[in-house]
């Protein structure tokens, strides 16, 4: 699932959201294309997995600090997610789109709500469903970072991320992973170029109706 938003105070800003089926690997690949855009890196009190850098996937903490982070209200949001807590921390994303920046969250369902009710007019929320459970199933398991008690964990909530995917505003299944970034694609430009999102667009019609030709 993944949820584009926008800030029309300065440019198009969107902000992605999802956890499951492929979503970060489409994430990544919608970064490398974009050199405008910025991934909005989630604190989680989970433990770091193998291959996973700190900092660069994840902000590792413990209990007390994300707490800690609650009581300051310094997450946009936060959720927990398969027996953890995740959050998107306040200061980066401020600071992305103070500089004109995009922003893109990889979070789940949850976070994709609170953001969506925070950001009405400016949050578009995708869902990407995976071809199957049985597929997502193997996905985990040739991904070989969890415990098998833990994917089991992960393919009931699932189930229960799948049955939101109806509040999302734009959903497709991915079975085909260069198909489903061209989705994604074309859900990021389309929802950029919206007239009520590009408030430079006055500006420059008058001067080219005012240009002298």
């Amino acid at each position: 699932m993944l949820e584009i938003g926008y800030d029309r105070a300065h440019r198009n800003r969107p902000r992605a959201e999802g956890r499951g089926a492929g979503k970060t690997s489409l994430c990544r690949r919608l970064m490398a294309d974009h050199g405008g855009l910025e991934l909005s890196v989630s604190m989680t009190t989970r433990g770091i997995r193998p291959g996973e850098v700190a900092d660069r996937d994840y902000h590792f903490v413990d209990d007390a600090e994300f707490q800690r982070m609650i009581d300051a209200d310094a997450f946009l949001e936060w959720a927990d997610v398969h027996g953890s807590r995740y959050g998107s921390p306040r200061a980066p994303i401020d600071r992305a789109l103070a500089e004109g920046r995009d922003v893109l969250f990889d979070i789940d369902w949850q976070g994709a709500r609170d953001i969506a009710r925070k950001c009405p007019e400016d949050a578009v929320r995708v869902f990407i469903l995976p071809p199957s459970l049985e597929e997502l199933r193997r996905r985990l398991v040739t991904r070989s970072q969890d415990a098998d008690e833990v994917i089991e964990r992960r393919i009931a909530n699932a189930k229960g991320e799948i049955e939101h995917c109806g509040d999302f505003d734009y959903i497709f299944v991915n079975d085909d992973f260069d198909r489903s970034y061209a989705e994604l694609a074309h859900i990021y430009h389309a929802e950029r170029s919206r007239r009520f999102r590009n408030v430079w667009v006055d500006a420059w019609r008058d001067a080219l109706l005012n240009e002298a030709v």
